[in-house]
């Protein structure tokens, strides 16, 4: 199966659908979910599937090493061009890896304008055209006030899309009276997308609770396959 077509049948597709079209330059997206369920395997995947179509991805780790991270991508690209049949495996692979960076920060003593000074410079010499920025591992419990307006501020002049993790504590009731995890409630105005996964029946569901202007608060029909990694169809 050529890359093309491999994209087009993507189950990726859907939750664009879902969203009216995709998350959109510009704008915020957030995966949410207890620790250990997977945000960081759906990021991934989504990072992928926008290499695959000739975007330019950086993939900002907030944890301390990196190393598990390329582990995921190799998985990942590795699962997809299996079950796809990939042409040319070779040789996509290496055309994507120049089309990622992949960069480590510390959340403690290094400030959002450092990381996006750091992020912008990427993006002018070594990842010109960047069209998206994964920002895995930001603990949105220790942010300073005004750290995701920074954010939000760059994605609108960068003309990107943001995509981050969210993690919330195991064993409590952790979303408003609206399903919005508690961590984002104060930044609702700022995010666009919210996609929250949950562990079900030996899968992760994944719950689309906000989509740009609507709060929505319904299941996506897709799900993370904990064996594989990859998001698909239910």
């Amino acid at each position: 199966m050529v890359k093309t077509e491999l994209t087009n049948k993507s189950p990726l597709r859907s939750l664009e659908k879902a969203v009216a079209g995709g998350v959109g330059k510009g704008n915020i997206a957030v995966i949410a979910s207890k620790k250990g369920i997977g945000k960081t395997a759906c990021l991934v995947h989504i990072a992928t599937d926008k290499l695959m179509r000739n975007k330019h991805v950086i993939h900002a780790s907030y944890s301390n090493k990196v190393d598990h991270i390329v582990n995921w991508y190799e998985d990942i690209f590795k699962e997809i061009s299996k079950k796809r049949d990939l042409e040319a495996v070779m040789a996509v692979h290496e055309e994507i890896i120049q089309n990622r960076v992949i960069m480590n920060f510390s959340q403690d003593g290094v400030s959002v304008d450092q990381v996006l000074v750091s992020i912008k410079a990427m993006m002018d010499n070594g990842q010109r055209g960047t069209d998206a920025v994964i920002v895995d591992g930001y603990d949105f419990t220790k942010g300073h006030d005004g750290d995701i307006e920074k954010f939000k501020a760059f994605a609108v002049e960068s003309n990107i899309e943001l995509w981050f993790s969210d993690s919330y504590p195991e064993g409590e009731d952790y979303t408003d009276d609206r399903g919005i995890p508690k961590n984002l409630s104060k930044f609702i105005d700022l995010v666009s997308v919210i996609v929250t996964l949950r562990a079900e029946d030996g899968f992760m569901i994944l719950k689309l609770v906000k989509g740009h202007d609507k709060i929505v608060s319904e299941d996506l029909a897709l799900k993370l396959d904990p064996k594989t990694l990859l998001i698909a169809e239910m």
